[in-house]
């Protein structure tokens, strides 16, 4: 399985750890957050969120990959994928969803495809 990273093309919009954006993020491309977001998205692309990345907020985008913490909605037009890191207090829906062990998610969790949420083993180092 491919996963949503490796599939990224160009590069993205990185927002650097110790940087923090108040409002309403809206556009296209693939957004990178290692620092804190505080508002909502609505995006036509991927948006990581890095381990040390922090978004309070909802987040709706066309993928989602979490590392980081999240005290909000997350809602994918195609996949989400929850790693190890992931701390997320919020619905999240997606076509798919998969979660890896040791991820906490506090909040239902809803897929608008035929499959339920899956787990996995976090394999990959940094």
């Amino acid at each position: 399985m491919r996963r949503v990273r490796d599939r990224s093309s160009g590069p993205a919009t990185l927002i650097s750890e110790g940087c923090k954006i108040t409002g309403t993020i809206s556009g296209a491309g693939d957004f990178m957050i290692n620092g804190e977001i505080d508002g909502d998205c609505d995006l036509q692309g991927s948006v990581t969120l890095a381990p040390n990345g922090l978004w309070k907020g909802s987040i709706r985008a066309s993928n989602v990959i979490v590392a980081g913490t999240v005290e909000g909605d997350i809602e994918a037009a195609g996949s989400v994928e929850i790693s190890n890191s992931a701390r997320i207090n919020g619905t999240v829906t997606g076509e798919s969803i998969a979660v890896a062990e040791g991820a906490v998610v506090q909040g239902q969790m809803k897929t608008t495809g035929r499959a339920d949420p899956t787990q996995f083993t976090e394999r990959r180092r940094g």
